[in-house]
């Protein structure tokens, strides 16, 4: 047991390859709930906001390049082109984490 826990086989023998092939199936037949994984949003996703508002989550690397002064017709376009509507964005707000780095943008949009 203790060769197969330290994986003490010669290369391109029979034991290394049954090895091999117990870690890819592990990988790739794993369910992604054991470990939490989940899927990544896409750069602009649309919120759930109270009183009919319309609220769009914005990822940082969609507007952190852009100048602030720009930034909030940058997330009008970027919304339209997600959406196929025209919007207009009211209000930006940035998102910070704990150690005071942008973590994307609230953009919060009306027709």
């Amino acid at each position: 047991m203790r060769r197969w826990i330290f994986w003490e086989f010669a290369r391109a023998s029979w034991q290394y390859d049954i090895v091999v092939a117990v870690l890819l199936a592990f990988i790739f037949f794993t369910p992604r709930e054991w470990f939490r994984d989940q899927p990544r949003a896409t750069s602009v996703v649309m919120v759930p906001a109270s009183d009919g508002a319309f609220v769009f989550y914005i990822d940082p690397n969609e507007l952190g390049q852009v100048v602030e002064g720009q930034r909030v017709s940058q997330a009008s376009q970027l919304i339209a082109q997600k959406y196929k509507e025209k919007w207009s964005v009211m209000r930006l707000e940035t998102l910070y984490d704990a150690e005071n780095e942008v973590k994307g943008f609230l953009a919060y949009a009306k027709r």
